[in-house]
């Protein structure tokens, strides 16, 4: 009950509200995509500064080898299971957005953690770096593989040329966004505790604020994305149910062979869970024109992330908290 009354998650709840009763509230693109900015700057310095403090320690290597783990297994296991009931370029896109992660959804459990007082890594945000891009650029691939193998090529489709589709995977790979998070992440490395005094208003008292804003922000653009799920079939609202769960079920048994810690296993949770609603959309339509984004973008925007940010990232640090701790 605690997370329901974190003021970021009841603005995030008021955002819904506000977009469910068509309300004319709205934040500038310019401003929504600032306070995206923001958070991932001060996230990337927060894990600097922790991992200066830290140092290497195996568990960060075992962490790290977790996640990408997952980046490779999740998008793999969905595009297969997904495979059997609709088109492979639909199965592409939906197994690369839930194969990839939501940095909103990790910022907001990193928060939940330091509000409950449980401990994690700086370099989760490595972590999250790392699960960003594998599922994009096997999307990208799978999605060449049944165009080559229904001969789509030879009926004038569109099949990327090989040097469009390296572009895209160099975009995928230096993507603006992920490029800040680890750039602030090594600044915050090297400067250490100094860089953390001199930055903590940044990193420390702005951020709550922020975080809350872009949620508001988040859960107007959620509740919006809602209706691309009406007369979508049950099963695809399932799998935007189910699948995240069963995602974090992997990554707590990586966590209890391996022995992470709580806080770890728990943002690995987090990480496995969600749903790509930014980056893999921005690639896969162009990738992947034959798709259809009101599958892959209304289940992750419309369901998948709001569950996870309400309901989600509490339920996954208990669990972590209980079988770890």
């Amino acid at each position: 009950m605690q997370g329901f009354l974190d003021p970021a998650i009841l603005f995030f709840v008021f955002g819904l509200f506000a977009g469910a009763v068509k309300s004319n509230l709205e934040i500038p693109a310019q401003i929504s995509r600032f306070l995206s900015l923001y958070l991932l700057m001060a996230l990337g310095l927060k894990g600097g500064f922790a991992l200066a403090r830290s140092g290497l320690t195996p568990e960060v290597a075992m962490t790290l080898g977790c996640a990408l783990v997952l980046a490779v297994l999740v998008p793999l296991a969905g595009y297969a299971l997904l495979r059997r009931f609709v088109s492979g370029y639909d199965a592409a896109a939906i197994a690369a957005t839930y194969g990839s992660v939501s940095a909103v959804t990790f910022i907001t459990a990193v928060q939940h953690l330091e509000t409950q007082g449980i401990a994690f890594g700086g370099h989760m945000a490595a972590a999250m770096a790392l699960m960003e891009s594998p599922a994009i650029v096997m999307a990208v691939l799978l999605a060449n593989r049944v165009r080559q193998r229904a001969s789509l090529a030879a009926a004038g489709a569109h099949v990327p040329s090989p040097g469009a589709t390296g572009r895209l995977l160099h975009e995928s790979l230096t993507d603006g966004s992920q490029l800040l998070l680890l750039g602030a992440m090594v600044i915050g490395l090297l400067s250490g505790a100094d860089g953390e005094a001199a930055m903590q208003p940044f990193t420390g008292d702005l951020f709550k604020g922020m975080l809350a804003f872009f949620l508001l922000d988040m859960g107007l653009v959620a509740a919006r994305n809602m209706g691309e799920l009406r007369g979508k079939p049950a099963w695809l609202l399932a799998y935007a149910v189910a699948a995240p769960p069963v995602h974090a079920g992997l990554a707590l048994l990586m966590g209890v062979v391996l022995g992470i810690s709580a806080g770890n296993t728990a943002l690995l949770m987090v990480l496995a869970a969600s749903a790509s609603y930014i980056a893999v959309p921005a690639v896969v339509r162009h990738a992947i024109p034959e798709a259809r984004p009101s599958l892959y973008i209304g289940m992750s925007l419309g369901l998948t992330f709001p569950l996870n940010i309400l309901l989600g990232i509490p339920v996954y640090t208990a669990v972590a908290k209980h079988v770890l701790a």
